[in-house]
């Protein structure tokens, strides 16, 4: 062993690194990366700040019993010099959207890397990206990027290798073209890729980085407090890539996600100008889509692009995490209660309006007269399973993608790379680019307009419905300390029925599933139908005993599966752990304010005595007075909080 690995953190200029991580990876922490990271680091304070007012506002809404509502139209824009009024009106400026991102029907999302993978391996996931014929590619940094180990550095990595047309990537990218090839083929019966390296120059890269929320598991402020995710990953991805991607005259674009109000949009604007400055680039060159993940980001749709000024370029409808914010702003409000997650759809209540909300926002023009993109949300279905399975699948996906291209989206998500062409059809055949400028009615900001942000409708809220949060979420919580942040999951009951196809599911949807559950047992949910199995009659409540039960029966069903649904080294490891955060989460009666976190906690633990621990810490730091222990405790046992 190397005597420089003996102490666990060495500083670097202003910043803590785990010892070993900057020699390992040197090619991604390098000298011009880490000085950019060094520079930036003044921003940290700040991040921690909005941090503490987010848990404030949500502390102070549950405490009065209040909804989140509009901004004062003569306040002013924290952060910026314009008011609420001028967003809204469009008295500010804009993006002109660059030519790469005008068309982007179909972006697909995912990471460059897996799990404890070597380059060879990991690089794999970015050659199906560029060679799918997706208009563009979100690689994922966040929610669908796992964790253990050192997987966001190799999601660097491969990103910086690949954009370099490294050699080892060439060779992968050839391999991947002749299996993607030798699929479409049987599923379509023709090549979907016909000239490889032609091929590879198609898509847009765009990038996701870690929310605001997140600390890095690998590099820590000078005083040894958590150091935002968010830096690391905007600093590391923009310097090492910048200069391939402008040689080609590709746009730095990224993806912003859990943006929760305009002033936290103004930060990240400072934050990318800094940076920006710093690298020597035109100033908001780098250009910027908001995933539009939260509820108290729909209340400020306009203030948010105004705060991003000539960097943004749209909005993202990210369904499952909205769902989620939903029901964390409303925790409080026994009124409130969620059906079956089936049931949620884009077409549901308050779904519907925020989805309108979004289309008019995009289309409402700045003082120059431009428009911003909406795209649209994601289509989780994979086509693996039996003819009939995925034929119906592949309905549902079309169907879906019509609906929201008729809406008005100018492109849609898609989880994986062979949804692509079946997608992509239906905005080829309507021919737009795009479809900014279409006309809305304006956006209102009365009583009504905020009633219709959280809106219920009538639809099941059954046992079955509750079986499935479990069984999921179970599996998904196994499958994140595995290190598959997305993973292609279903219901147990539904393992061995080749009918009902699995979906991709990411942290998101382990997110609202667990929302979800703690609404119905803290808000003595009633079920609409009677469940034979259990007794249930319609009227009943979801008690404390039958959530235990469920949670056990459900269990079980996952430590019987087979290795191909639930890994058998798994079943003595990740999955404990996953079963003792879904037990606590759903009956603590306070809620966590994020699933992740007590999962993060547990990254590269497999002891269940450990994982209480940190767990029961967790609780009881939030419930003391709002602390999220958000530092990565493998860094130094007790990581800090924020």
């Amino acid at each position: 062993m190397n005597p420089d690995d003996a102490t666990p953190i060495r500083s670097v200029g202003p910043l803590q690194v785990r010892n070993g991580i900057e020699r390992r990876y040197d090619d991604v922490l390098t000298p011009a990366a880490l000085d950019a990271l060094g520079a930036l680091a003044r921003f940290n304070g700040e991040r921690r700040r909005l941090m503490r007012e987010r848990i404030e506002r949500r502390a102070l809404r549950a405490r009065d019993r209040r909804r989140i509502g509009f901004l004062d139209p003569a306040a002013t824009i924290v952060g910026t010099s314009l008011t609420v009024r001028d967003a809204r009106e469009g008295r500010f400026d804009g993006a002109e959207i660059p030519e790469d991102l005008e068309r982007q029907w179909i972006q697909g999302t995912g990471p460059a890397t897996k799990p404890r993978a070597t380059v060879r391996s990991g690089i794999r996931n970015v050659a199906y990206a560029l060679l799918s014929g997706a208009d563009g590619w979100m690689f994922d940094g966040e929610d669908a990027l796992g964790q253990v180990d050192t997987m966001s550095l190799d999601n660097q990595r491969n990103l910086k290798l690949a954009f370099a047309r490294d050699k080892t990537f060439m060779e992968v990218a050839a391999e991947v073209s002749t299996e993607m090839n030798g699929w479409a083929r049987d599923f379509f019966g023709r090549a979907i890729v016909v000239d490889w390296r032609t091929q590879l120059d198609f898509t847009t890269r765009i990038f996701r980085p870690r929310g605001l929320h997140l600390d890095d598991r690998h590099i820590r402020d000078h005083d040894g407090s958590g150091l935002s995710a968010s830096i690391v990953d905007v600093a590391l991805y923009i310097v090492n890539n910048h200069a391939a991607l402008r040689a080609e005259g590709r746009s730095l674009a990224l993806y912003l996600p859990k943006i929760q109000t305009a002033e936290e949009a103004a930060f990240w604007h400072d934050l990318l100008s800094a940076l920006e400055q710093h690298a020597g680039l035109p100033a908001s060159c780098i250009k910027a889509y908001v995933l539009v993940e939260q509820l108290e980001a729909c209340f400020q749709l306009m203030e948010i692009r105004a705060a991003l000024g000539r960097r943004f370029v749209g909005f993202n409808t990210g369904r499952w995490d909205y769902i989620n914010s939903v029901s964390d702003a409303l925790t409080w409000d026994s009124g409130f209660v969620n059906p079956n997650i089936d049931a949620i759809t884009m077409t549901y209540g308050y779904m519907r309006s925020y989805e309108d909300r979004v289309r008019r926002a995009v289309n409402t023009p700045d003082r120059n007269g431009r428009f911003a993109l909406w795209q649209g949300g994601m289509e989780p279905n994979i086509p693996v399973g039996s003819a009939k399975g995925v034929a119906d699948g592949m309905r549902r996906a079309t169907a879906g993608a019509e609906r929201e291209q008729s809406a008005g989206a100018s492109g849609k998500w898609v989880a994986h790379w062979k949804m692509v062409h079946i997608v992509r059809p239906v905005w080829e055949r309507a021919g737009a680019p795009n479809q900014m400028g279409r006309s809305f009615p304006p956006l209102g900001y009365g009583k009504a307009n905020a009633d219709d942000l959280w809106l219920i409708e009538p639809a099941p809220r059954t046992v079955r419905g509750a079986r499935d949060l479990l069984s999921v979420t179970l599996q998904y919580g196994n499958a994140f300390g595995r290190g598959f942040q997305a993973a292609a999951l279903k219901p147990a009951d539904f393992f061995n029925d080749d009918d009902v196809l699995y979906l991709m599911e990411d942290m998101a949807t382990g997110e609202i599933r667990l929302s979800i559950l703690w609404e119905w047992l803290h808000k003595n949910a009633r079920f609409t139908d009677d469940d034979p199995e259990t007794g249930i009659s319609a009227g009943d409540a979801l008690t404390p005993r039958l959530f235990e039960r469920l949670l056990a029966e459900e269990y079980d069903k996952l430590t019987k599966a087979t290795d191909r649904d639930v890994h058998d080294d798994s079943k003595r490891t990740t999955l404990p752990i996953a079963r003792k955060i879904v037990d606590r989460y759903v009956t603590s009666p306070i809620k966590a304010p994020w699933y992740v976190d007590l999962l993060n906690l547990n990254i590269d633990n497999h002891d269940l005595g450990r994982a209480r621990a940190r767990i029961d810490g967790y609780m009881a730091s939030f419930a003391r007075d709002g602390t999220r222990m958000t530092g990565n405790p493998d860094f130094t046992e007790g990581g800090t909080g924020q």
